[in-house]
């Protein structure tokens, strides 16, 4: 993903610093509680709309009634730009997906984009393909993870993990999902829950919300059919009120929509938008 330079540090670090620390401090206390979240989307399903024209692509997703997004890219527009076209349209940006190899390259560089930009939470989409044949391979991520999210932290960010089905897949005995869970601090490293991939590796959601409470902050919120192929929501089997139910266990705060490959993009953000807000709602108000 392009990068500008980056600019320094400023009042706004304090200011989501001592946020972070204010909701890690409830948390500790026992308030594993959700708060009111409007539906978010992920803007991955709409990337092809965002490398055309940015802006435009934020007012379309502003008018359809999503008031969070998630971003997967900025497409070259600086933090600046990138906060004004937010502020005109009347959205939020609490999360972004980095890449893992712009974290091990320079994590600081990832936090003050981040904050000039304006989020909550950076999450890193996947761990690399040629490194995660092996337990070894999840226990240095999670060495990993604990590192960068110390420093996010620090530059009061959370930090963040997607999942996707392949955590799933048992090696010499154990799940990685669990491996990262159970190998990294649970003040520091949250969990966005993709609820697709989780269903297609036969992943109970509430048995993980059980087991790891408060520890999932974040989810995506996408459907498989009954052959494993994405689907619209409503056109699938995700059992999302079954899910949405244990959201104050989970921790859950936001939620963005997402469709990886879309045959419409404009008519599939608007469709699902239609099919899922009022349960989102129903649960997270």
């Amino acid at each position: 993903m392009d990068r500008r330079s980056f600019i320094a540090r400023s009042s706004m670090i304090a200011a989501a610093a001592f946020a972070a620390g204010c909701s890690r401090e409830a948390e500790q206390s026992g308030a594993l509680m959700t708060t009111s979240a409007p539906l978010g989307l992920q803007l991955y399903t709409v990337r092809d709309l965002m490398a055309e024209d940015l802006a435009a692509t934020l007012e379309l997703v502003a008018s359809i009634g999503y008031r969070d997004v998630e971003f997967a890219g900025y497409f070259g527009t600086s933090p600046q730009d990138v906060r004004r076209h937010l502020d005109s349209t009347g959205l939020r940006a609490p999360s972004a997906h980095i890449g893992y190899e712009e974290f091990a390259a320079n994590v600081d560089a990832v936090i003050e984009h981040a904050v000039a930009v304006g989020h909550e939470f950076v999450v890193v989409p996947a761990v690399p393909e040629d490194q995660r044949a092996t337990l070894d391979d999840y226990l240095r991520h999670a060495e990993n993870f604990n590192r960068w999210s110390e420093a996010c932290r620090n530059g009061g960010l959370r930090f963040g993990y997607h999942n996707h089905e392949f955590e799933f897949t048992v090696i010499d005995g154990r799940i990685p999902y669990d491996v990262l869970l159970s190998e990294t601090d649970s003040k520091n490293v949250e969990m966005e829950l993709d609820l697709a991939w989780a269903r297609a590796g036969n992943a109970d959601p509430l048995k993980y919300f059980e087991a790891w409470p408060g520890r999932f902050p974040l989810c995506h919120i996408k459907d498989l059919d009954a052959n494993g192929n994405e689907a619209d929501i409503g056109d699938g089997d995700v059992a999302f009120e079954r899910i949405f139910g244990g959201a104050q266990q989970a921790g859950l705060q936001h939620g963005f929509v997402e469709r990886d490959h879309p045959a419409d993009a404009r008519e599939s953000i608007r469709q699902n938008f239609d099919a899922i807000n009022a349960m989102w709602s129903k649960y997270m108000s």
